[in-house]
């Protein structure tokens, strides 16, 4: 994920103050350290004291309070961020005279002159507003919902939610579960009222029940003034880096509420909903696609009851699933199976080949290494390995939290698998025998 804004100006400023600094009533590394505390809030009182008119403090406090929602992995960061320093200039600008001498204003001027040019901010331009009423813009989500925390509605910042498709296929919902599914035709992974998600899945190798995505279509709903509706639309050999229409784009003005970002031709795509806060991924590997999307869950929760057949929602249903019976692929590690399970679905590797070249990619053995093994044994196809590393790079820039990156399969009582064998040569067992009888 990307680095909060509030404590890149504390390094900032820091850093340009440690540069620039002249002699001043109180040692250096007092200074900093009071500048840190500063930015973050903290600092009250301090042995160096300001005249009580100058309000450095409340400069601060403010910027904190404006940034501390923002990610830098998510469209729209930049602008949102400018808005703040801008305000944050004007603040010490009203205040310098109160603050002549005082060593955190100066350093608080280094450090925003610092982060103004690091991100190419003008100094003429909007600038954010602690009032809701000023800071609302309805093409541009993260900045009303930081409008609604600022009017005294929930006190937390919005709440994002992660779903991911990848291998033949691997399916992570909102909710963090992890399956493996045979879904053969269409399926809707996302229909709401703001975006539907629709996939098709073809089989990858002839008498198996393993499927992978070789379609991907991607509908943004009309929103108000925001954009109209925009259709995407990617198969196997064909990753556009436009809508369906040609265009690159959607509504009006120069910061567009819907862009395509094309970040290598015909492989890698990234589509950018500003005005909802959603961020969809779509790459080719090999033959087939995968998906990652990043959605608040105010919205990615706004459908009828119509629309609950949704993967990223609800999962797979019960009869098109093949994992291991509890939600998750098993650790597929260090065990041998009957030839007979394994007559169809040895294309080239053994266990300890598929496990020796996924560790390469994935030396963390979560349930991404799992069904890298697995997509290799059924498969063959080495592009699978590929397909789960770049699955989980998606996850580290996507979800919204760190701790959720690794998902480990759990024994029935809930304790990790480890390295057991004899567990996982069991769960191996039996998703081949599921697969392919």
């Amino acid at each position: 994920m990307g680095l909060r804004a509030a404590p890149s100006f504390a390094a900032a400023a820091a850093a340009g103050a440690e540069q620039r600094h002249r002699p001043r009533p109180c040692p250096p590394p007092l200074a900093l350290l009071l500048l840190l505390l500063l930015s973050l809030g903290l600092l009250h009182a301090g042995d160096c004291q300001q005249p009580a008119q100058c309000r450095i403090q409340k400069c601060t406090t403010d910027f904190v309070s404006l940034t501390s929602h923002l990610n830098s992995a998510i469209d729209g960061f930049d602008s949102e961020f400018c808005k703040a320093l801008r305000a944050y200039a004007g603040c010490t600008q009203r205040t310098s005279k109160a603050c002549r001498g005082n060593l955190v204003y100066h350093s608080a001027v280094l450090g925003i002159s610092d982060l103004m040019s690091q991100r190419n901010c003008s100094k003429d331009g909007p600038t954010s507003s602690t009032n809701p009423e000023v800071t609302h813009d309805p093409c541009n989500y993260h900045s009303h919902a930081g409008a609604r925390e600022h009017g005294g509605g929930d006190q937390n910042p919005p709440n994002y939610l992660f779903c991911g498709l990848f291998g033949d296929p691997h399916l992570r919902t909102f909710k963090d579960h992890f399956q493996t599914c045979k879904v053969e035709g269409a399926w809707p992974l996302i229909d709401n009222n703001y975006l539907s998600v629709q996939v098709t899945n073809v089989p990858v190798v002839p008498g198996s029940s393993a499927t992978a995505t070789n379609k991907i279509t991607v509908i943004f709903k009309a929103h108000h003034e925001c954009t109209d509706q925009k259709v995407y639309q990617a198969v196997t050999d064909d990753l556009p880096a436009a809508f369906v229409d040609g265009t690159t784009s959607g509504g009006d003005g120069d910061t567009k509420s819907l862009r395509i970002v094309e970040r290598e031709s015909g492989r890698y795509v990234e589509m950018h909903a500003r005005y909802i806060g959603t961020t969809v991924f779509v790459r080719q590997l090999g033959r087939y696609l995968t998906l990652a999307i990043r959605m608040p869950e105010d919205l990615a929760m706004s459908y009828e009851e119509s629309q609950d057949l949704q993967l990223c929602v609800n999962g797979c249903p019960l009869s098109e699933r093949i994992d291991d019976g509890q939600g998750q692929v098993s650790a597929i590690v260090g065990h041998t199976l009957p030839r007979t399970a394994l007559a169809q679905t040895w294309p080239g590797y053994t266990l300890e080949t598929a496990n020796t070249q996924c560790h390469e990619k994935m030396p963390v053995k979560d349930i991404y290494f799992q069904s890298c093994v697995f997509d290799l044994l059924t498969t063959g196809d080495a592009n699978f390995t590929a397909a789960a590393h770049s699955a989980l790079e998606d996850v580290a820039v996507l979800h919204p939290r760190k701790e959720r990156w690794h998902i480990f399969p759990s024994s029935s009582n809930g304790t990790p698998y480890g390295g057991s064998d004899l567990s996982v040569g069991l769960g191996l067992t039996c998703l081949f025998l599921i697969l392919f009888l």
